[in-house]
This record gives C-alpha cells, sequence and structure tokens, in this order.
C-alpha cells in the first residue's frame, strides 16, 4: 500500500502529541455552557478580552480553506530548541498559549496555531479518498472481478438532499473496489438506518448488501418501502427507458442538422419527460419531487425491483426446529442460485439485530459468505463495535467505518463510573496503547468534537442565543430556586419560545418550579444584565470550535491505532472520504486483512 499509510510507531507517537496537547486544553472543551455565567467560566479559563479572543481566531478560520500552513516545531511542543517553555516574551511563561502558573489562556495566536498542528490535516496522517483508490486499484485477474455497474446509472442527488447524496457516491465506490480487491460480492452494512448506502450498493454496483439496524422502526419502514416499491417499480422503469429512448433520438437529430439548439428551460424539461403509463402512479418523478417533501423515499421508490429483499424478523438457528433450519437452508440456496442466474446477485436484505463483536454473524445472517462489513455515520459505540466485529470475524475481509456522535460514545476511564455502568465494553478507549494511558476525554469535550470548525469558518456558527438563554436561565435557578441542580432537563423549549421572558417561563414549568415569584421585568432583567457579557460566551465557544479537530482527531487515531495493533490486519489507514463542508464527519477507518 502507499507508503503515507502511517505504522504503529507513528500513530502511536501522533496520539502522544495529541494527549499532550490536550492535557493542556481539555479544560475549556470540558467547560459545561449551562454553567458559564454561574462558574464565571470566562476569567476562570482566559486571560484575554473576549474582543481579543474573537478577533484571532476570527482571523484563523478565514483561512482554514487554504492549504495547511508549516507550523514552528515550538507550537507543536510547547517549547524552543533549549527545551525551554516558548514565548517566553510574554509576562510570563506559557504551553500552548497557558500560563504555566495559573493555566489561563493569554497568547491566543499560539493556542490557535497549536490546534491546526493537532488536528488530523496538521499531523498528516490522513490519506486522501483518491490515494485510496489508487492504492486498491489492481487488475481483475489479480483480485476477482467486480460487478459492472447497472446500464442505467442512478443520479442520488435527484432523490437525496446534497449532504446524502455526496456521501452515498463517495463511500459506495471505496465500498466496491474494497470488495473488488478482496474479491467478494457481500457487504454488511451495519446501523444500516433507511437503507440509502445499502440500496445504492446493491442497485448501482451489484452488490449483495445485509443492512442492519437495531430499530425495527427503521426495518418496517424499508418493508414499507419495499411495498410501495411494487406499485411503483414498473412505471419507474418505463420512464427511464422512454427518458434515454427520446434523449437518443434527439441526440441523432442534432447530429444529422450539425447544429446543437438550446431552446427554453420550460420547452427542454417538456421535450425530456416522459408520462408514465401505470394506473398506480398517475404522475412523473419530477412531478412526485416537486409535490412531495420525503425525498428520501423517493430516492428508495426508484430503486429497481428486485434490489430490496423484504425483511423479515431472524429467529436464531438454536430456536428453530431441524425441519424449519432445513427449510431456510433451502430457501438461502435457491435465492443464491437465482441472483447467480440473473448475474448480479444484487439484494438489500433489511435485518433487524443490536450486533456487537460478540454477535455470531452467521446465525443472523443464513448463507454469509466473506464480506466487506460497512457503516456510514455509525453512532456514539457501534462505530468501534464495528471495528471489533471486524478484527474478531474470520469471514469479515475489509471494513470501512465513518463514525459520528461521539458524545454518545462511553469511556473506559470516567473518574465518576457512571459511563462504564451503561457498556458492557466501552467504545472509547479503544486501543491498547491509549487504554493503557488510562485516557480520558469526558462528555463534554467529547460534545466539542461534533462541532463543525470548516462550516464556522464560513460563518455557519454556532445557535449563541439558545445557549445564551439556557447559560442566564441558569443564574436564575441559582438565585431563587434552591433545586435548580434538579435532575430533570429544560429539553429544547427554546424553538417555541416567543422571548426571554417566555423561554424562563416555560422552563420553569417544564422543570416543575412556581414561576409566579418572578415579574416579568425581574426576568428581563437578568437577560439586560448578562447580555453585556454575551460576547464572553460567543469567544469561549468559538475556542471549543477550535479544540474540536484535536479531540476528534485522538478519537480517530485512537480507532486507527486498534486495528494496527491486530495481527490479522495487514493494512490500516485513516482516509477522508467526504468535503467537510457538505459532511463534518468526514473521516473513515479503513483496514483489509490481506494484501
Amino acid at each position: 500500500m502507499n507508503s503515507s499509510s502511517c505504522s504503529l510507531l507513528e500513530v502511536q507517537r501522533q496520539m502522544d502529541e495529541v494527549r499532550r496537547f490536550l492535557a493542556t486544553t481539555l479544560n475549556i472543551a470540558n467547560a459545561h455552557t449551562v454553567e458559564f455565567y454561574t462558574h464565571d467560566v470566562w476569567k476562570r479559563f482566559v486571560a484575554r478580552s473576549p474582543d481579543e479572543v474573537l478577533s484571532a481566531v476570527c482571523g484563523s478560520c478565514s483561512g482554514q480553506q487554504g492549504e495547511p500552513q508549516e507550523v514552528p516545531s515550538t507550537v507543536i511542543t510547547g517549547k524552543d530548541q533549549q527545551g525551554e517553555p516558548a514565548h517566553q516574551e510574554l509576562e510570563t511563561r506559557t504551553t500552548f498559549g497557558f500560563c504555566c502558573e495559573t493555566n489561563r489562556l493569554v497568547d491566543t495566536e499560539e493556542l490557535l496555531l497549536a490546534a491546526k498542528a493537532h488536528s488530523i490535516p496538521g499531523l498528516g496522517v490522513c490519506l486522501s479518498r483518491d490515494q485510496l483508490l489508487q492504492d486498491l486499484q489492481r487488475t481483475r485477474s489479480d483480485s476477482g472481478a467486480l460487478p459492472a455497474q447497472k446500464d442505467a446509472a442512478l443520479e442520488p442527488s435527484e432523490f437525496m438532499n446534497s449532504k446524502k447524496s455526496h456521501e452515498v457516491q463517495s463511500m459506495s465506490e471505496v465500498v466496491a473496489r474494497l470488495a473488488q480487491f478482496c474479491g467478494v460480492r457481500q457487504v454488511i452494512d451495519v446501523g444500516s438506518g433507511k437503507g440509502y448506502l445499502s440500496s445504492f450498493l446493491s442497485l448501482q454496483h451489484s452488490l449483495q448488501v445485509y443492512g442492519i439496524d437495531s430499530s425495527s422502526t427503521n426495518t418496517l419502514g424499508a418493508q414499507e418501502r419495499n411495498r410501495k416499491l411494487k406499485k411503483f417499480s414498473r412505471a419507474y422503469q418505463k420512464h427511464s427507458k422512454a427518458t434515454r429512448t427520446q434523449g437518443e433520438a434527439a441526440g441523432s437529430h442534432q447530429e444529422e442538422r450539425g447544429t446543437l439548439k438550446h431552446g427554453t428551460g420550460t420547452e427542454s424539461q417538456e421535450k425530456g419527460k416522459a408520462s408514465l403509463s401505470s394506473s398506480d402512479v398517475s404522475t412523473s418523478v419530477e412531478k412526485q419531487s416537486e409535490l412531495s417533501p420525503d425525498t428520501e423515499e423517493l430516492f428508495l421508490n426508484a430503486l429497481s425491483l428486485d434490489v430490496i429483499e423484504s425483511a423479515s424478523p431472524r429467529v436464531p438457528p438454536s430456536q428453530l426446529s431441524a425441519e424449519d433450519r432445513e427449510r431456510r437452508k433451502r430457501e438461502n440456496l435457491e435465492r443464491k442460485a437465482r441472483n447467480r442466474k440473473d448475474g448480479a446477485g444484487a439484494v438489500f436484505s433489511p435485518l433487524t439485530s443490536y450486533v456487537t463483536a460478540e454477535t455470531e454473524l452467521q446465525e443472523l445472517i443464513v448463507g454469509l459468505e466473506d464480506a466487506v462489513v460497512v457503516g456510514l455515520h455509525t453512532c456514539g459505540d457501534l462505530a468501534p463495535s464495528t471495528l471489533r466485529m471486524f478484527a474478531a470475524k474470520p469471514e469479515l475481509e475489509a471494513v470501512c467505518s465513518v463514525g459520528c456522535c461521539y458524545h454518545l460514545l462511553s469511556e473506559e476511564f470516567d473518574p465518576a463510573g457512571q459511563e462504564r455502568l451503561h457498556a458492557a465494553v466501552c467504545g472509547f478507549p479503544l486501543s491498547r496503547y491509549l487504554r493503557g494511558q488510562s485516557w480520558f476525554c469526558g462528555r463534554n469535550a467529547r460534545m466539542s468534537a461534533c462541532l463543525a470548525l470548516e462550516r464556522v469558518s464560513l460563518g455557519q456558527g454556532i445557535q449563541m442565543e439558545s445557549l445564551f438563554y439556557r447559560a442566564v436561565l441558569h443564574v436564575i435557578l441559582r438565585d431563587h430556586y434552591s433545586s435548580y441542580k434538579s435532575e430533570k432537563r429544560v429539553g429544547n423549549v427554546y424553538s417555541k419560545a416567543k422571548s426571554f421572558v417566555d423561554y424562563v417561563r416555560r422552563a420553569l414549568r417544564r422543570l416543575e418550579l412556581d414561576d409566579s415569584k418572578l415579574s416579568d421585568s425581574d426576568i428581563q432583567h437578568y437577560h439586560d444584565t448578562y447580555s453585556e457579557r454575551k460576547n464572553e460566551m460567543h469567544a469561549f465557544n468559538m475556542l471549543k470550535v477550535t479544540l474540536a479537530p484535536c479531540i476528534e482527531g485522538l478519537i480517530l487515531l485512537d480507532r486507527l491505532c486498534f486495528l494496527k495493533e491486530q495481527e490479522n490486519v495487514s493494512y490500516s489507514a485513516l482516509v477522508q472520504l467526504f468535503d467537510p463542508l457538505l459532511s463534518p464527519r468526514c473521516y473513515a477507518v479503513v483496514g483489509l486483512k490481506s494484501y
């Protein structure tokens, strides 16, 4: 593989660098916004004015889209060439911009440079998607022919929003290339949800896909879409064929005339449309797109009939009679024979199950062969579980995992021990190396890791007003209600509130507290008083955004390190699959057992 895929020792060294940086800065990421004013968070952690910090951060964000800058070694290590803390010209010695004596931020520029250096792009550990595809490129005689794509290519942008379309197209090509590289035709999509990726892999790349999701709602939704598909499929196929025929005829006519004429948009659309001659469908696909807001349904409705196989509850073989086991085996063999006869074997089978590394896939999926396991934005602990499953199951030849929702990860070394109570096996740390360090991030820091620096850099900022409202409410609860640390949650009352006064009253009622003890003017006074300090919260949250890629980077390096620790994994890499502006959780952990 490409030499840019790092060795285990190199990944461990990079993890050490990020850990050293976060050991100094993690307090900012773990500060709770709700307690921002009650705990005077700004003065506790920052020794500069909010305007100074905002000016520096915004200036740094404006350059995020450029090429990675060369970062001085003093920023990476926090020390100069003599091993002394850098920036001695400041009033006090600093490490990554923080005062060594007070642990408060005194040099915002130094912090920003260090954060950039300790992010995934700054560390230089990541492959591009094109690099991975090039590494996986082999002749078909070497690794087996990949089933050809369908003649009529499906454009997912017609049926999904731009984000989902970008993700599905980008990842499906990588998964198909992994399947070709390993010489397999089966894919297991863990946390498949509504089946976007699974459907596209089966339809466009002729792969047999098993979509596993723990939500019966998603599986039942797939069944319902399959029912509707039976009515829609023939009409869609006729529509596609008619559109292609008209397009070819029009192209031939233009060639004969030797000129290319452009009509109005309306005329072009009318000439390109074909009506659907099915009694079950009364409008064209274009008309349905205009009328229906559920573009997700349209995508799956557009799949050909043989792509989605009706899902049914899977009873473990141990609970079946000998006769039923034989019947299931016979049905599975017959289905596989039909698929081979059709020349593709392209089937999407949605299954409902909660899966872990201990799940017996052969019992869950009858007729399972060697396969690629994938996960597109698998939530919380499901991403590390997917990697554990890949390492543990000999039938899984490759993995491509894109995680999300880091705040839902369980942490093994939670000092309070709360997260270990709810997880048999924790999702972080995953690698033996980081577990050996007993590393702990904290839930607020993991929530910060979900922030999107690239989007913020383009002005798509944090919803500051709702955060401000909640922090000021906490002051009111402290001043007037002894139960302000109640277990009850305020919830999302901001979206329903017409003003700050209305917000507070709704929140107090949600907390089952007496709101009559405060007048409207009392409540408004709190708002007006703390409005003068709103820029503190804005600046502090921008610092959190700056640290987000570093926290995410450590989580991803931990997962990459885990794969490199496995003796049966011959290749592993961290790959940027998506454009972070379209899909902020853009990194995939990829592994192969045979290379």
